[in-house]
């Protein structure tokens, strides 16, 4: 329970099916001074959160998973950053705090199964395999970030909003007389406390962020860059370039510490290597198949053909028309109609 609307009403629709239910709220890392401010777990937040537990006459638990957060999320925020990726923070947190450590500590309270208020559906075949499915609203669905989940958790596991658009929550809310019925979601990165991820680093990081060239795919110097995890693939404002077209990044090569931009015709890429991956429906496919790819959280989801190598953990994903924002440190998620098939992290690209 996060004190917002879905897990709210995720363990109302629980307690309704005559569940036994038990509220948890994780209690993450936030910087020095900015306690009160981290977006999953405010002060605020947590007093929603024990209010709609009492009006759904349930016991609720705070874990405190600060360190385990801190330990986990925060090199791997900062290590991409400084490798030249721009990484996904919220799949290692779903892999390692939420489906890990929380799950672990619900099978401690004595829990056989675990909800959560994302908007995924679940459905199990006859032989025992659970598939995860996307959430029924488009807008809201969150299948992307938990294609890291395994057949073990997927088990376990209770979705219970997935199959409702988030208008029909926010009213099963009202109905309920939720106080969390109109609290706005929350979209940015918890410890990022809202603020730019760039000023995060500042304060975190600053040895990651050595100036260096800015240069086209010919290597011709067009200016200098303050530091390369300041800048996304695909970005075009804030390069300080002139230029007679709009320039785009295209890389940032680390070793070398320069940032490539392009015209906006060179921005596509038609391949990518994807490695450490995960295939949430429980078959390693041992040949090549088509699927419908999604490279970022909120990218819309293209045709590929998608070559696993099993020996490697890895997949080369091909695809028909070249994109623009595929970018080192997301995942590249794969789909066969609502089924998520797999995904892994984009490691390379071409």
């Amino acid at each position: 329970m996060s004190g917002g609307v879905d897990s709210s009403v995720a363990a109302a629709l629980l307690k309704q099916q005559g569940y036994e239910v038990i509220g948890m709220m994780l209690r993450l890392w936030s910087e020095p001074g900015k306690e009160n401010s981290n977006r999953c777990c405010t002060p605020d937040a947590m007093a929603h959160a024990r209010r709609v537990a009492a009006r759904l006459d349930i016991p609720f638990y705070v874990i405190d998973a600060k360190d385990i957060f801190f330990k986990t999320i925060i090199p791997y925020f900062i290590e991409g950053y400084g490798s030249g990726q721009t990484p996904n923070p919220c799949l290692e947190c779903n892999r390692h705090i939420r489906w890990e450590f929380l799950f672990n500590h619900a099978l401690a309270f004595g829990a056989d199964l675990m909800s959560t208020g994302h908007h995924v559906r679940k459905q199990e075949l006859v032989d025992g395999r659970q598939l995860l499915l996307k959430g029924v609203d488009p807008a809201k669905d969150q299948s992307y970030v938990l294609h890291v989940m395994t057949q073990d958790k997927l088990v376990k596991a209770i979705f219970p909003i997935g199959n409702y658009p988030k208008s029909d929550i926010r009213e099963m809310a009202e109905s309920i007389g939720l106080s969390v019925a109109k609290r706005p979601d929350s979209q940015d990165l918890c410890f990022l406390a809202g603020e730019d991820y760039r000023e995060f680093l500042k304060r975190n990081a600053q040895g990651i962020l050595i100036p260096g060239y800015i240069v086209n795919r010919e290597g011709l110097v067009l200016g200098q860059h303050s530091g390369l995890p300041n800048y996304t693939i695909g970005q075009r404002k804030g390069l300080g370039l002139t230029s007679t077209e709009p320039l785009y990044v295209l890389d940032k090569n680390s070793e070398s510490n320069i940032l490539v931009v392009g015209t906006i015709d060179e921005l596509g890429l038609n391949e990518l290597i994807a490695t450490s991956v995960n295939w949430t429906c429980g078959i390693v496919p041992d040949k090549p198949f088509q699927a419908m790819v999604k490279t970022r959280y909120t990218a819309i989801p293209a045709q590929a053909t998608v070559t696993p190598d099993k020996a490697a953990n890895s997949v080369k994903v091909s695809f028909e028309s070249p994109q623009r924002d595929i970018t080192r440190g997301q995942a590249a998620v794969f789909y066969d109609g609502d089924i998520v098939i797999g995904g892994g992290l984009i490691t390379n690209t071409k």
